[in-house]
């Protein structure tokens, strides 16, 4: 005869059969943009590398994830994704899988870094694109639809082909937000600003997404902080 527990204990999450983990990385800092020297384009969009500190970032990345069971690591178009993987691509052994629905918004007039220069001067066009959450408010910028549709879209198929299994998605701020508000049902721009080589972690089944974490920055930073960096 099979006892009764006479106590129940708290446990801990487990993914459940059938499901897939993701792991979001966003690209390390990539190279600043200086006024009238517009950054090399690839396919319409700026494309520029990864900065001194997005090499470092990049490198802590790969320790960080390196003893994770890791069936495919996958990255955009542009160069950033592709320098942010390198290390831990060559810790694991596998070679990146370019996905071109991984890339990030298209920015329309603003392409080139022209955005981070409107954002720091709190142009009113970009006040008005964070108060409506759409990134069309950018004149020519991709349909905050679409760019949320492709790139769902891009980490659905990645989960169907991983099935129990495990995969590395290096990417941008945008996309990553993209995904994170698909995931809970928040507003478009509710999940931004995660940090350059930062990691979240997605649980996808079936039935649903399941936000575990998101930008996980300790092993960029020795201690914590509530306004980000050291």
């Amino acid at each position: 005869m099979t006892r009764e527990p006479t106590s129940f204990h708290q446990t801990r999450f487990q993914p459940p059969a059938g499901s897939t983990e993701v792991i979001l990385v966003r690209h390390g800092a990539s190279a600043a943009f200086t006024p009238g020297e517009e950054f090399a384009m690839l396919d319409g969009q700026g494309d520029p590398p990864l900065a001194p500190d997005g090499l470092r970032q990049a490198e802590l990345v790969g320790e960080r994830l390196a003893g994770e069971p890791i069936d495919a690591i996958y990255v955009s178009t542009m160069q950033r994704t592709h320098q942010t993987a390198a290390p831990l691509a060559s810790r694991v052994g596998l070679e990146p899988i370019v996905d071109a629905d991984l890339r990030e918004v298209a920015l329309g007039d603003w392409e080139g870094g022209l955005l981070r220069q409107m954002a720091a001067q709190m142009h009113p066009t970009y006040l008005e694109m964070r108060a409506k959450g759409r990134w069309d408010v950018i004149p020519n910028a991709e349909r905050t639809e679409d760019f949320a549709g492709r790139t769902t879209g891009a980490v659905a198929r990645i989960a169907e082909r991983h099935r129990d299994g495990l995969a590395v998605v290096v990417c941008h701020g945008g996309v990553i937000a993209a995904i994170c508000a698909h995931a809970t049902g928040g507003r478009p721009f509710s999940l931004g600003g995660a940090d350059n080589g930062s990691i979240s972690h997605l649980v996808i089944t079936d039935e649903q997404w399941i936000l575990r974490s998101f930008n996980d920055s300790s092993h960029l930073y020795p201690r914590i902080s509530l306004r980000g960096g050291a």
